[in-house]
């Protein structure tokens, strides 16, 4: 036996132990109380509020079959937000230093390509979209998760470069990320998930701190775009459903026939609305994707003027404290990160309850926390939990030092 391995073999015990405390060490940071340390009660107490109602309106959707009564969206979303807490509680004591790693961001983009591009061969088509991958006992929409991934994207990308963004180079290869997904996603297509991937890339632009004329240059090019998009892209449903924003009632049996009913389901709420369980619209069937892409309508009609006003007020409550912990971020990365989540939650509700109001063309969106779907609630709850993440390393006041590294500056 050679020196080197005795020697080895001397020390073994000592390895062990120092590997056992290594160990140790790992498993104390995943204790109850670092996981409740890093998590804001306040903004979790209203994302589970906005969760239960959204529950609480699904299990209004029952149906019988074979003598038995079921309510399957009730039942499955249950499911979904008890896994989606877990994500998010795990998620809230890991260490996401490691994002703002270059090769990590380039990995998740390189992967977010590949997964888009898979969908176009293996994609299976819901609702004239080839936007979810069928597992047989699961489906998947991996357009959720890369939205978020677009969000990291872009906070590394400004982070780094926020000193000279108002050089357009910067505008323009950020605008080509965003591109790319957003030319996947619109071809399959999906025009509602490709509308929020531009406006999650306007959004951190101008909280990146662009010029006035880079802006103006930016809504020109997004006007030609749209032109074009219109004479050359768009299919007619999709010029239908925008004629529709114009006067929803042109066509209340055809292409107007969904904003029709949503509409009808939230007046006939009135200002105390017709209670739990006894939504006709929704439970008759009349408004269509009512756990889905209106959910708010269905919402709206069971709990009135007044349940709807109590919504806005957590939702508000929810948008107060992600914007406040997000400027508390310890560097520039957390700070666009968490905006850009903000802009995430914000443009989904508003684009929701615009089309389910009539005010925006119906195209497909989902309402944050409380439309069904496993997909979107595991990404909108992991988002959260990376921000919780994230927080540990917060500032309460930035230094002067560091004045110069904060979001549009």
């Amino acid at each position: 036996m050679s020196e080197e391995t005795e020697c080895y073999y001397c020390h073994l015990p000592r390895n062990l132990a120092l590997n056992f405390q290594i160990w140790r060490t790992s498993m104390n940071s995943i204790s109850l109380k670092n996981i409740f340390r890093n998590i804001d009660w306040i903004l979790f107490g209203s994302v589970v509020l906005v969760s239960l109602a959204g529950l609480i309106t699904m299990n209004s959707f029952q149906f019988k079959e074979g003598g038995i009564v079921k309510n399957l969206f009730f039942e499955r979303q249950t499911i979904w937000l008890v896994v989606s807490i877990i994500v998010f509680l795990l998620a809230s004591v890991i260490n996401w230093t490691f994002l703002k790693n270059t090769r990590i961001i380039v990995i998740l983009f390189i992967l977010s390509i590949i997964l888009l591009l898979l969908l176009f061969v293996f994609g299976s088509i819901y609702k004239g979209a080839k936007s979810w991958f069928d597992l047989g006992f699961l489906s998947f929409q991996p357009t959720d998760p890369i939205k978020l991934i677009l969000i990291l994207i872009l906070a590394k990308y400004f982070s780094r470069r926020h000193i000279e963004i108002a050089n357009i180079r910067h505008i323009l290869v950020s605008g080509f990320y965003a591109f790319v997904i957003f030319s996947l996603i619109f071809l399959q297509p999906d025009f509602g998930s490709a509308i929020i991937i531009f406006f999650l890339w306007l959004g951190m632009v101008l909280v990146s701190g662009i010029s006035k004329k880079h802006l103006l240059a930016v809504f020109l090019v997004g006007l030609f775009s749209f032109g074009a998009l219109w004479f050359f892209v768009f299919a007619p449903y999709q010029k239908d459903r925008i004629k529709n924003f114009l006067n929803p009632l042109t066509d209340i049996r055809g292409s107007g026939y969904n904003s029709y009913q949503s509409i009808i389901a939230i007046g006939s709420g009135q200002l105390l609305g017709k209670g739990i369980g006894y939504g006709t619209q929704s439970k008759l069937q009349f408004l269509p994707e009512y756990q889905t892409d209106f959910i708010f309508s269905a919402f709206a009609e069971e709990w009135g003027f007044a349940g709807v006003m109590l919504l806005f007020m957590v939702y508000g409550i929810i948008f107060w404290r992600m914007l406040k912990i997000s400027f508390r971020g310890g560097s520039n990365f957390e700070i666009l990160f968490g905006i850009g989540l903000f802009i995430f939650f914000f443009i989904h509700s508003f684009i929701h309850i615009g089309m389910n109001i009539g005010l925006l063309p119906v195209t497909g969106n989902t309402l944050p926390f409380m439309s069904y779907g496993g997909s979107h609630l595991l990404t909108e709850f992991l988002g959260l939990g990376i921000l919780m993440g994230m927080k540990k390393s917060s500032r309460t006041v930035h230094p002067d030092v560091a004045s110069n590294e904060m979001v549009g500056v």
